[in-house]
This record gives structure tokens, sequence and C-alpha cells, in this order.
């Protein structure tokens, strides 16, 4: 697979656009005359998550690549309401009740709104995980919007799937770093176990993309009210049968975070979605597995 990278005339600096009542934080890869393709990270990431060389392939495969900071994540807009581990778990037991100061769907309509201020009446969209969730809605809610729709390691909501596992549970509720030496070692051990030991790990580019990611924008209070949102969201499966759009539902074998089950379940919403597991994967998009994802998500445009 040949590569080119963020130094190539392939890429448009990021930009910083108003959408309704908040600032997004994006940049692309690609001709703008190509067709769009947007994708859309998961909690707490942002949009260098999405690696530059995987971006840059992608554009050279025909599309015009976008990526983006969510709400409260990056150099997007930040958010206020202060969101505790008692919030979390009240929500875990009475999601009805609580009160996220937004949700999912109005992470959905900040893409939506994006796609709008770039001009863009329909793309091909990517979801990781939380990112996942928002492209679903996106492909429920705006049909419209949504050449073609690609789900990866994400779930439909049902809280009768299965859990994340024991040991990513106890990593996740780690008190939040203090400098940046024990928010790197941190990020380090969870992005191991977020891993797996199937696929060879590297912990130099692990170290090089949660340093960037660091010093880029560190702001870990974003990631409670993501994760708030993502909790009291409704079960999807009844409105995922309703989409349309050629899907695609990938998702690691050995996801400890989003575990296999709710790929399966994804996918058998869908009706017509395509699965792919990808055997040694876990949550995460290691370089290994770039080239057949990449090749899905082509192959998935051109239908």
């Amino acid at each position: 697979m040949t590569m080119n990278n963020r130094n190539s005339s392939l890429y448009h600096r990021e930009q910083i656009v108003n959408v309704s009542d908040v600032q997004l934080a994006f940049d692309s890869f690609g001709d703008k005359s190509n067709p769009p393709l947007l994708l859309i990270m998961g909690l707490g990431m942002q949009l260098i998550n999405w690696d530059d060389i995987f971006c840059a392939e992608l554009a050279n495969r025909g599309f015009w690549v976008i990526r983006f900071d969510n709400r409260d994540a990056g150099n997007s807009s930040k958010f206020t309401k202060k969101v505790g581990v008692f919030d979390l778990l009240f929500a875990q037991i009475s999601p009805k009740r609580s009160c996220p100061e937004y949700t999912l769907e109005d992470m959905a309509m900040d893409t939506i709104n994006l796609l709008d201020s770039l001009d863009i009446k329909k793309a091909h969209i990517v979801g990781a995980s939380m990112g996942g969730m928002i492209a679903q809605l996106i492909a429920i809610q705006h049909p419209d919007r949504v050449q073609s729709l690609t789900s990866i390691m994400s779930t439909t909501g049902n809280r009768k799937l299965s859990k994340p596992k024991a040991k990513m549970t106890r990593a996740l509720l780690k008190p939040i770093p203090k400098t940046k030496e024990q928010y790197l070692k941190n990020a380090i051990h969870l992005w191991k176990i977020l891993h797996g030991d199937i696929l060879p790990f590297s912990q130099e580019r692990t170290l090089s993309i949660v340093s960037k990611s660091y010093d880029r924008q560190f702001f870990p209070q974003g990631i409670s009210r993501q994760l708030h949102a993502i909790i009291c969201a409704k079960d999807r499966t009844m409105d995922l049968t309703r989409i349309t759009a050629p899907t695609l539902v990938i998702h690691g074998e050995i996801d400890p975070l989003v575990p296999l089950e709710a790929g399966y379940a994804t996918a058998m919403a869908i009706s017509h979605a395509e699965l792919d597991v990808i055997e040694g994967m876990g949550h995460n998009l290691p370089p290994q597995t770039w080239p057949r994802i990449i090749g899905r998500i082509e192959a998935l445009a051109q239908m």
C-alpha cells in the first residue's frame, strides 16, 4: 500500500467553522471535487486519532476525506456542566431521568451542520465507537445525507448486550492524571488493553499519538459529558431497521470495550448490512488492519 503523509498536497489545513451554537475544528485530505467521506471519531478522541496516513490513502482512492473534532474534544467547543461518577451511575440506573448537557442526537446534528457549512449534500459516513453511534443516528434521522454508512467497533445501544471486560472497566475508572508524564503512562496502559495481545502493539507509535493529543488539547472533562450522552442514549435497534444506505459493520474479534456481540447485533438490525469481523483486532485501528478497512470502505462506496 502506497500512502502519502500530511505534507502532501492532498492535505488541507485545520479550520474552525461555526455551526449552530458550537464551533467545530476540521481538516481534510484530497481533491474537494471528489465524493466526500466524513470520519467521526469516538469517545474523548480527536480528529488526529484518524491517522494522517489512513486519511491520505482514502484520499488516494478518490475521496475528499474530512475529519473533525466532536464537541467537547480537541479544538472544538467545550461545555461546562460537571459530570461526576454519581451522575454516570445514576444514568446507568435511570437513563430517562438523567439529564446530560447534550445528547448523541445533538452530536449527530453537529455533523449535519458541518456538512451544510461545507455545502455537502450527501457523504459517505464512517464512524468509530461513539462515532459509529453518531453515524448510525445520521443514517436513521437524515437518510438523504448518507451515501454509505460504515459503523466500526460500535453498538446498537441495547443495554442487554455484553458489557466491557472487567480490566477494561478498571482502566477507564482510573483518576485523571495530573501531569503529562502520568497521562502518557496511563494512556499507553489503556491502549494496550484496548489493542489486545494478538496483533503486534507498537508502544513507540502509541506514545507519539497520545503525546500529540495531549499537546494539541488536553481536556479530560469533555469525556465525562460525552460518556453521559452515550449512557443516556436510547436503544437504536428498531430504528436501525429503517436504514437504507449501503452499510458496512466492522468489528474487532477481541474488542474488550464493545464486545463482538455488539457488532453482530448492529449488522442483524440493518438487514442488508455486511459484517466484517477482523481477527485479532481489539478496540482500536492498528495499521495492520488499514488495507482491509480502506478496501472495504472503497468497495462499499462503489455499490
